[in-house]
């Protein structure tokens, strides 16, 4: 295969890489002596976003033409997750354009798809995925398996509820507790379950409300604004909108951000209230639906939402693991011209040979975590162990380049302390590393119990009836030896034993060597 990037996607890394190196600090709004604050707005540059979506069509860079995207690949994608990472700009493009576009897009149908992805495309709608808890990883299939859906709420109580309304709706009682720039989205994906405590299943439901810019994520209809900050039924909403300015201290004790509201007008018993994350750059908020009217996604009410999920967590790894490494890069870059200018007994810092080992290493470690991005934007299904790698790589540079940046590497006024923060936040949301690899092994194989593997051939899944000692086994031979405990794993032959290192085990039992051929 050609590893190399084409003209076209180069062209993609350059023009992004210039848009977002050009006047735009880094960090959430308002570092760089903006209008913008870290505790007002969306949590991130409404001007910013428009840019993006109106030249390169950033949001509709994966989304096929016929719904006003690109027609790109999950490659070219990433490839802007990887600038977006090196800048580390908030923006709502991973909830939009890596979750919930691909779930409509893959469940949706024809008219609910040629109604959002256009205007997802054109950047006027944002979306963002709400699953129960802090399910998210589980939910995408990253840390581990869960076909039947249970973290939707498994149970009569619990998670996220749905009932149909008797009028062809349906009606979402729960809440969510990490929800990507859920505070600001126009567009809700809520993970359900339905169904009753026999018959459950998960759907995944369309909440159309108002985003933090104090639009609404309705389309054509375009309700008009409530100035009083109340829903349709006179209930408070507690979504941030643009100019409003976070409730710190208090009754709330600093733990969760509230939003005083200027407009706009919620769906009916949906409340949104944005947390005081770790990451600022990352947004997260707190979604409740009480009574909420919502639409089902798709036609198909037996749809196996779980495998969507899962194929949509897959390539949302990829492009995860391609943000970290573009992150990992620039810590690592702005660390060298740091230690290049510093000065310490009259020479650069950079010019010690401990310094330079603590470079070189990280050098290697940023460009393996890059590999397996790239590997995984061409593969998706590698995308969780790349995941894991290109975290891992973002935590060791992050850290190292606070300890050589020195006493100003730990400030607030430094930059240093937003990648750590990032890779710290993201091992919390979508790992940690560990469970990621455990996970991924788990998924090949790798763990297989050793009472399944075949003692006298290559490790393969034996069936009950054909492992050693079974009561199918037609070998007489074939038994197990009485004085083994329970649990000491496959039965040994009665004409072989387990071997040493180096030391070849004895002919299989039933095998031509064993007879005497």
């Amino acid at each position: 295969m050609d590893a190399a990037f084409t003209t076209e996607q180069s062209e993609i890394r350059r023009t992004l890489g210039g848009l977002l190196s050009k006047g735009v600090p880094t960090g959430p709004p308002g570092r760089g002596g903006g209008h913008f604050t870290a505790d007002a707005g969306p949590g991130y540059d409404p001007a910013l976003w428009a840019r993006l979506a109106g030249g390169p069509g950033l949001p509709g860079l994966a989304l096929d033409e016929r719904y006003g995207g690109a027609g790109c690949g999950t490659t070219e994608l990433a490839l802007a997750f990887e600038e977006i990472g090196r800048a580390l700009v908030p923006l709502p493009l991973f909830a939009t354009s890596a979750l919930a576009a691909p779930l409509i897009t893959a469940l949706g149908t024809e008219p609910q798809r040629s109604a959002l992805l256009p205007r997802i495309a054109d950047g006027s709608l944002t979306a963002a995925l709400c699953v129960p808890g802090a399910a998210l990883a589980t939910a995408l299939a990253l840390t581990r398996g869960d076909p039947d859906g249970a973290w939707a709420g498994g149970g009569r109580a619990g998670g996220v509820q749905a009932r149909p309304d008797g009028r062809g709706g349906w009606r979402l009682y729960g809440e969510a507790e990490q929800v990507l720039d859920g505070h600001s989205a126009g567009l809700l994906l809520v993970a359900a379950h339905t169904g009753g405590f026999t018959r459950g299943r998960t759907l995944l439901f369309l909440v159309r409300c108002r985003d933090g810019r104090g639009g609404d994520g309705r389309g054509g209809d375009g309700r008009r604004r409530d100035t009083g900050g109340r829903d349709a039924d006179g209930g408070a909403a507690d979504g941030p909108q643009a100019g409003g300015r976070e409730a710190r201290g208090g009754d709330t004790g600093g733990r969760e951000a509230r939003r005083e509201d200027t407009g706009g007008r919620e769906a009916r018993g949906l409340r949104r209230t944005r947390w005081t994350a770790l990451d600022d750059t990352r947004p997260q908020a707190r979604v409740q639906l009480r009574d909420t009217p919502a639409e089902l996604l798709g036609d198909d009410p037996g749809a196996d939402v779980p495998a969507a999920l899962a194929a949509t967590g897959r390539t949302a790894a990829a492009l995860l693991a391609a943000e970290a490494a573009g992150a990992a890069s620039a810590a690592l870059d702005r660390t060298v011209e740091h230690v290049k200018g510093r000065e310490q007994f009259g020479r650069p810092i950079g010019s010690f040979q401990a310094v330079k080992h603590r470079l070189a290493d990280l050098y290697v470690c940023v460009q393996a975590a890059r590999s397996a991005a790239y590997y995984a934007a061409w593969d998706p299904r590698e995308g969780v162990l790349a995941l894991a790698q290109c975290l891992e790589a973002l935590r060791t540079v992050a850290g190292e380049a606070i300890q050589l940046h020195g006493g100003i590497g730990f400030t607030w006024e430094h930059d240093a302390h937003l990648y750590f923060k990032r890779a710290a936040s993201d091992e919390l949301l979508f790992g940690p590393v560990h469970r990621l690899r455990a996970h991924a092994a788990e998924a090949v194989g790798l763990f297989t119990p050793a009472d399944r593997l075949d003692p006298a051939g290559p490790a393969e899944r034996l069936g009950p009836a054909e492992r050693p000692g079974s009561a199918g086994s037609e070998d007489p031979d074939d038994s197990a030896d009485p004085r083994a405990p329970a649990d000491a794993g496959p039965a040994v032959p009665a004409r072989g034993s387990r071997t040493g290192p180096g030391t070849a085990p004895g002919p299989a039992p039933g095998s031509r060597e064993a007879a005497g051929v």
